[in-house]
């Protein structure tokens, strides 16, 4: 017998895996594995999702209106050029659907999200990776990785689960220098973490080119991932593409609702900044003076090395795991020797610096 055949490059995909929620039976544990919130969303949020339950049997609004309002509102933006995603992840698998295929290439720092790979062999197109510096994107290598069969470039700034960033004018740079037929995604998914007068999440680039897409996210600071939220800032014809190819209802009655006051509620999201900015130092600190290797970051995580410790990465993570502490390995982005943690309540990030100083005999 033969047996239906998958399109050329479903095979080659390694399936996506989340960080880590269980650690053992019944066990209570702080999940510091996907770079959640540890504010959890805004109240006014949660009393609007809730409001919407009992009309769960109706179908959300198609063009998610209200939503695209708000945040245009909130950000200064035109809401003609915003399109939301069941998640950021949607939206970008949609633009590997839309733009490659089978010939064409989808290029990204060495340590880029998992996905954009992923959703690039679903479209059949291959995906390309270019070396980093100290782990972080380098604009140079990129260029220099680019070929006539390039279609994509994705730049995750900041990016994940490394942390580090590009400042603006290398942003620019790389516009500038890359062909017009290609197209560049900013994945801004931490960019409300990021403080640096040098940063920018990419929206100028999108205004005034026809070829840069900004994606952002619900998922992170706003604390509604599991609702699944993502939008895209586009220009006008890559606007139309995605609203022809994406799913009727793509997003859900809840997270339009809850979306719609997270967006609004930036006393919020400022609480949220403000645990970031004192627990990042903190933890930095903490680590190093352990022994341990960290990347400076920019996010709401630390990439934190263990090569120099004399001991190894998965034993770190099991023993942190029997604590009821889940740290998320790294294997599959290339970093077999790092954990990555997210910036926790307070007594668990006090308990991960514990648990590791005990595990390091310090």
């Amino acid at each position: 017998m033969t047996t239906p055949v998958p399109q050329p490059g479903i095979m080659t995909i390694s399936p996506y895996v989340g960080g880590k929620s269980k650690a053992g039976e019944n066990q209570n544990v702080a999940k510091l594995s996907s770079n959640e919130s540890p504010l959890g969303p805004s109240p006014k949020a949660v009393a609007a999702i809730e409001a919407v339950v009992a009309n769960a049997h109706r179908y959300p609004d198609g063009g998610s209106l209200l939503i695209t309002d708000a945040i245009a509102e909130v950000h200064n933006l035109d809401a003609a050029r915003i399109v939301c995603g069941n998640g950021s992840d949607e939206l970008i698998s949609l633009l590997n659907t839309a733009y490659v295929g089978p010939g064409d290439e989808v290029l990204f720092p060495e340590h880029g999200f998992l996905m954009y790979a992923i959703s690039a062999a679903a479209a059949g197109a291959t995906p390309v990776k270019a070396p980093e510096i100290d782990r972080t994107a380098d604009v140079n290598n990129l260029l220099a990785a680019v070929t006539e069969k390039t279609k994509i470039v994705f730049l995750a700034n900041p990016n994940n689960p490394t942390g580090t960033y590009l400042p603006h004018s290398e942003v620019v740079r790389l516009r500038e220098s890359l062909r017009d037929d290609i197209l560049l995604v900013l994945d801004a998914a931490y960019a409300e973490y990021v403080s640096r007068d040098d940063y920018r999440a990419g929206v100028e680039l999108v205004d005034t080119n026809d070829n840069v897409v900004v994606t952002r996210t619900f998922s992170k600071i706003y604390g509604l991932a599991g609702l699944r939220l993502g939008w895209a800032y586009c220009p006008p014809a890559i606007i139309d593409v995605l609203h022809r190819v994406r799913g009727p209802f793509n997003v859900n009655a809840l997270a339009q609702a809850g979306g719609v006051e997270a967006v609004r509620d930036q006393a919020h999201i400022e609480k949220a900044r403000q645990h970031n900015d004192k627990w990042l130092p903190i933890l930095t600190q903490s680590f190093r003076g352990m022994g341990l290797g960290i990347t400076p970051s920019v996010g709401n995580f630390l990439l934190i090395d263990f090569e120099e410790s004399g001991k190894s990465a998965a034993d770190a993570e099991a023993y942190l795991a029997k604590k009821g502490l889940l740290l998320r390995a790294v294997a599959g982005y290339g970093l077999p020797t790092c954990l990555r943690m997210t910036i926790g309540q307070d007594d668990e990030n006090h308990a991960v610096i514990e648990a590791l100083s005990e595990f390091l005999g310090n």
